[in-house]
């Protein structure tokens, strides 16, 4: 068995990650049953749909700041106050008496989240190097993926009482919140207030640049990515799947698929670059596939290439970041992907819609596939350009 997961360590960090992928998709079941009961208020119709959004575009508004505060005051507290604000915020929606309201609290749900997320991937920065680093991030994406898939199971029985009982999933921050106190140290300081991170490692050269282009690279595979959980239902009814369970099983097999290909990814030392650009064939292949489908078989085939792709590429983004990057700008740097991911996840409705509009399903979901290609060639370049200490030196080093 992997060390990793003898490390309570380990598991604090991917139960963290668990709650985080509920930021957003564990209300989705209640989204018609809200809006029914909240009929007599004329913006309902919007704002039920803005209820899903509105985490990620706090989270990317706020999880560079976060990142700030992580690096001056620690990663604990930031993570033990993000908790707090989710577990309030989250379960909120079970008692507040209007839609508007409880929109006010989805955005204060992407503080808790922005604050979670920053500090524990800083906090895998602080406590784990070279394979264990790249290993960790595979084990907690592939959590992810397994926390989605029993929330939102979970939240569709719930909401099928009542719309408003998806909201009490959210209060699984609460018992979490004494056992990460315990097994989550706060890592050494380095002399000086402004520092609260192991010594530092000579950074890579260009690391800004790495951190960058990591991070672009990730918002943009999201703009991208997203018109999956937005887009496919109505392509799939358009091709005779109308079913719920059809979309249900399509989705299942993309999450299922990026749960083992994640492990799988921090296992395979393929290179900085080689790694996501397998990651983007995949996507691209997933993508093409999904344009193509006419039966449910094809469907969930190209759905799990495009969870297999998913696995290869964010945790990559991530831990090539992180590898790059001084550990005393570790919470900046996982802030600024953070941001990325859930600015790309805001966006990608209203880049796909237009698409979908000139295009139809299988048209832009083609359009996809080769966004995918494009965006691996421009990976290529920019990458290629860096250093040549950066150019071979390894994911997982």
């Amino acid at each position: 068995m992997d060390r990793l997961l003898s490390d309570p360590r380990s598991w604090g960090l991917m139960l963290t990650a668990m709650l985080t992928v509920m930021s957003n998709a564990t209300i989705t079941p209640s989204l018609p049953g809200l809006e029914a009961a909240f009929a007599d208020d004329p913006l309902a119709p919007t704002i039920t749909r803005l209820l899903i959004t509105a985490p990620s575009l706090l989270v990317a508004v706020v999880a560079p700041l976060a990142g700030v505060l992580t690096d001056r005051l620690g990663r604990r507290r930031p993570l033990l106050w993000g908790l707090v604000i989710y577990a309030v915020a989250g379960t909120a929606g079970l008692y507040l008496p209007t839609i508007e309201a409880i929109l006010a609290s989805r955005l204060a749900l992407g503080l808790g989240v922005a604050l979670i997320m920053t500090a524990q991937a800083a906090l895998i920065g602080d406590y784990f190097d070279g394979p264990a680093r790249g290993r960790l991030m595979g084990y907690q994406m592939a959590s992810t993926n397994l926390g989605g898939l029993l929330f939102v199971t979970a939240a569709g029985a719930l909401a099928a009482s009542d719309p408003r009982l998806p909201f009490a999933i959210y209060a699984l921050a609460v018992p979490l919140f004494p056992l990460l106190w315990r097994i989550l140290p706060e890592p050494p300081r380095l002399g000086g207030r402004e520092h609260c991170v192991l010594p530092d490692l000579p950074a890579d050269p260009g690391w800004r640049m790495v951190a960058g282009v990591m991070a672009g690279a990730a918002g943009l595979t999201f703009v991208i990515f997203y018109a999956v959980p937005t887009q496919l239902p109505y392509h799939l009814g358009g091709i005779g799947l109308d079913d719920p369970r059809h979309a249900g099983a399509v989705m299942g097999a993309m999450m299922a698929s990026a749960a083992v290909m994640s492990v799988v990814s921090g296992l395979i030392r393929l290179g900085r670059i080689a790694t996501p650009v397998t990651g983007y064939a995949l996507l691209a292949l997933g993508f093409a596939a999904i344009a193509l489908a006419q039966s449910l078989a094809i469907a969930m085939a190209g759905a799990a290439l495009i969870g297999a792709g998913l696995g290869f590429c964010i945790p990559t983004f991530i831990t090539a970041a992180l590898n790059a990057s001084p550990a005393r700008y570790r919470g900046l740097v996982s802030g600024l992907i953070t941001s990325a991911i859930f600015l790309g996840q805001f966006l990608s409705p209203l880049a796909s819609t237009p698409l979908v509009a000139h295009l139809g399903y299988p048209g832009a979901f083609l359009a996809g596939a080769a966004g995918f290609v494009i965006l691996a060639l421009a990976l290529v370049a920019m990458l290629r350009r860096q250093a040549p200490a950066l150019q071979v030196k390894r994911i997982s080093e």
